[in-house]
């Protein structure tokens, strides 16, 4: 099922440099995981620091060798992802941990947000859109796939939105990223929606951010509908 197309191999002499974004991978099923790594393994721009059946060690494994993003698969034998996510960041609070999974229920979906996860995406036959996600995780963004993302705006309208919002004072432009940021875009497409380059869509994420006290793109989605801004 998830047999994917490895791209041009890099020399494994290769050095890593510090333009490449160094990745770690937990993923219990052996298939998906040799395939997956080997994919990543030999795409431009990413550097696999090892991957691994299981997240029992993945504090020291983190700690020892700092990736920039770490791939987590949700359920896995021993201790779920959520739970080693949270151990992580309780470890290393920078962490940016992007959550794989072949589930879309709302309890895993709201666990995921609230332990921290910088990204959720749906696992899929298509290795491309992991390069994507990584990236858009490194950049300091996030990755929603759009069904998950579709989920934590119905799951925050109807169950934690405050009556009485807080006034945020958002720019048209920031406004237009926030509501794209909340239909599970990428930072590609906003781009693309709103007419401004991939850079200017990080710079507004920025302010984003800054605005609304906020690290990462999930957290910015349940802000924003929580205090009504898009």
């Amino acid at each position: 099922m998830y047999a994917f197309a490895t791209p041009r191999l890099r020399n494994p002499t290769i050095r890593i440099n510090q333009d490449m974004i160094r990745v770690i991978l937990f993923e219990d099923n052996n298939n998906l995981r040799e395939s997956l790594s080997l994919y990543l393994a030999g795409s431009d721009g990413i550097f696999m620091l090892g991957s691994y059946p299981d997240a029992r060690e993945a504090v020291k494994i983190v700690r020892q060798q700092k990736p920039d993003v770490v791939l987590m698969d949700i359920e896995m034998p021993h201790l779920s992802g959520i739970q080693a996510m949270i151990n992580i960041r309780q470890a290393v609070p920078d962490a940016k941990i992007l959550i794989q999974t072949v589930f879309e229920a709302d309890d895993k979906v709201f666990q995921a947000i609230c332990g921290g996860a910088s990204g959720y995406i749906i696992k899929t036959t298509d290795p491309e859109k992991y390069v994507q996600a990584i990236k858009e995780v490194n950049d300091g963004g996030s990755h929603l796939s759009p069904s998950i993302a579709a989920k934590v705006v119905k799951m925050f309208q109807s169950k934690f939105v405050k009556d009485q919002p807080t006034f945020i004072e958002l720019t048209n432009r920031e406004k237009d990223v926030l509501g794209c940021l909340t239909k599970g875009l990428s930072y590609k497409m906003i781009a693309d929606t709103c007419g401004i380059s991939y850079s200017t869509v990080n710079t507004h994420m920025k302010h984003i951010y800054e605005k609304l006290h906020v690290n990462s793109a999930p957290e910015a989605v349940v802000k924003a509908i929580e205090m009504r801004l898009v």
